[in-house]
């Protein structure tokens, strides 16, 4: 879900890329589609729509006529959502369309003094079974379904039966019922059927026929009849039909995921997860060559990569690169509950800090690497204050993400030609998180590493007992590096990095790297290791820099030598017996 405030976070009427509105993965069939109710009645059925013989031609595939452009005469509208419902209508009726809807959505249609006859009308069904069935009837799916060819019209007609030229619907709204009742025990009152089956045959028949199933289209809909004397084109008819089959894609596998919960999986994993494209725009990918797109999982309900809201409050539209570097600033400082800092290059780290305010936590943290700052991307955890731009100062900042910005902050920083600003809050710790890589053509999916490093998992290897300012400062270090690239090595003075190491394919050139950063600063400070030290060289850069206290997983085959060489510069060292990689 993303919010923006600029024209290019939204999707063109005819996306030109290669990229699929929705995709999943599954290993298994999702559920058959099924029916809708809305209250309300309505006069006797049409006659003879359902005793009259089946069609003549006995076909499946009908040869189409379809025109470039076809004309929106007549449309059906049977919406949950009432978002826009109103203005749609009305624009629709101002372009002298005919429109028919059923019972909730033509009372709010009539409330607003729009022109609207009921779809009862045309089916003589007001409500059966408690309002399960309403708009299965070929009355209205005859309308939808009926190719506009010479013979389909033929037959429109022998059956009485009025031709709909635009179908709007969207459907109950399942996923949120789950989210807001996991245990409830009449999820199946949810799952809409008729509006499943309006949305499938209006797509299905989009060689004439126009679904929009989604308010969000409704505006590029309106805008294209105006500008087309009430006319919609081939490619938007397909686009929209595809859009709606992807909508009941994720509808019908949030049903399948939701209604299978009572077998208590035992794996986090559900067998099928399915995403859909997110109205972000990308340039483009890692390089001006590279293609991109964004997507989100929305099936099933809860799923740990749903996207987390996000407002661009200047600058251009945000770059794949540039939602890599925030993610990982954003993760960094959710580590923290004091005010704290993330400096980004790269997707790695390259200054952190906490402070008893957020203009202090800002200055420890981007003066860690005065060189590797340039051009970074900032997160931080607590509101951008009045005065904190001032401490930016003199540094290249790309980007920006704060919880909330401040008008006077907005204001300095709208003097910066090129810095983007977001609003976004860090994630929470929350173990049902998802990371995603790919490989091998493949989607991977693991937990984000949430583990907080207790009292009970720092075991004196040798040396003095650190201090509990140095407890504090390990602790600090260690949620630091867990989210630079490996190898990874991070040095800190109370709660700041005076040096980081990452990316390097050795752990002594990532020492060496952290301890030349750090410069002096590495006199007395602590240390911590993504992982296991294989040889003691990096320990030994270390010793040589001034470092006082390590704190890194242990389990080397060479661990003697490791301790040895701690105990020759009168280092102290703890293992906690887990590693923080990350690729």
């Amino acid at each position: 879900m993303v919010e923006r405030h600029r024209n290019d976070g939204t999707f063109d009427s005819a996306p030109q890329d290669d990229f699929s509105r929705e995709w999943r993965i599954n290993t298994c069939d999702g559920p058959a589609p099924l029916d809708r109710a809305e209250d309300g009645a309505g006069p006797a059925a049409s006659e003879n729509l359902i005793s009259r013989p089946s069609s003549p031609f006995r076909v499946r595939r009908v040869a189409t006529e379809q025109a470039s452009r076809t004309r929106v005469e007549r449309a059906l509208l049977s919406v949950d959502d009432k978002s826009g419902l109103v203005a749609f209508a009305r624009g629709l009726a101002e372009l002298g369309v005919e429109l028919w809807a059923t019972g909730g959505t033509r009372r709010s249609i009539e409330a607003e003094h729009v022109p609207v006859r009921p779809a009862e009308e045309l089916t003589g069904v007001g409500s059966w079974f408690q309002g399960r069935i309403k708009t299965l009837h070929p009355g209205l799916l005859g309308g939808i379904l009926a190719p506009r060819t010479e013979a389909g019209r033929k037959e429109l007609s022998e059956r009485k039966l009025l031709p709909f030229d635009l179908v709007t619907v969207n459907f109950y709204p399942f996923e949120r019922h789950l989210a807001e009742h996991p245990g409830a025990d009449d999820l199946e009152e949810f799952v809409d059927i008729g509006g499943v089956t309006l949305a499938r045959a209006a797509a299905k028949n989009h060689a004439w026929v126009t679904i929009v199933s989604d308010p969000s289209e409704y505006e590029p809909v309106l805008a294209e009849l105006r500008s087309n004397s009430g006319t919609v084109g081939a490619d938007t008819r397909r686009r929209l039909a595809v859009r709606a089959f992807e909508r009941c894609t994720s509808y019908d596998a949030a049903i399948a995921s939701g209604l299978g919960r009572a077998a208590a999986p035992t794996d986090r994993f559900p067998d099928e997860v399915v995403f859909r494209r997110e109205p972000v725009r990308l340039r483009y990918g890692e390089n001006p060559h590279q293609k991109a797109a964004t997507y989100s999982a929305v099936a099933p309900a809860g799923a740990g990569l749903s996207g987390r809201p996000f407002t661009v409050l200047k600058g251009e539209g945000l770059s794949f690169t540039n939602l890599l570097d925030v993610d990982t600033a954003l993760s960094t400082v959710g580590e923290f509950s004091e005010p704290s800092a993330a400096i980004v290059k790269h997707a790695t780290p390259c200054g952190v800090a906490s402070g008893a305010t957020l203009a202090e936590a800002l200055e420890r943290a981007v003066a860690t690497d005065p060189v590797a700052r340039y051009g970074c991307a900032i997160a931080v955890n607590r509101p951008f204050g009045p005065d904190d731009p001032a401490t930016l100062k003199g540094v290249f900042v790309d980007l920006l993400a704060a919880p909330e910005f401040h008008p006077a902050a907005l204001e300095a920083l709208g003097r910066r030609a090129k810095v983007k600003l977001v609003r976004t809050s860090p994630p929470t710790l929350d173990p049902g998180r998802w990371e995603a890589k790919s490989a091998l053509g493949r989607l991977l999916l693991q937990e984000a590493d949430v583990r907080s490093l207790v009292p009970t998992d720092l075991k004196r290897i040798t040396g003095p007992a650190a201090t509990p300012e140095q407890l504090r400062s390990l602790d600090f270090a260690w949620r630091v590096v867990r989210h630079a690239k490996s190898n990874a090595i991070v040095l800190a003075q109370g709660t700041a990095t005076v040096g980081i190491g990452s990316g390097q394919p050795t752990r002594v050139k990532a020492a060496e790297l952290a301890c030349e950063v750090a410069g002096d600063r590495a006199k007395g400070s602590v240390l911590a290791s993504d992982a296991f030290f294989p040889f003691p060289d990096g320990v030994e850069a270390a010793g040589r820099a001034g470092v006082s206290v390590i704190v890194q997983p242990g389990g080397s085959l060479r661990d003697p030598e490791v301790i040895a060489t701690v105990e020759k510069y009168g280092m102290s060292m703890y293992f906690t017996g887990w590693r923080v990689f990350r690729h």
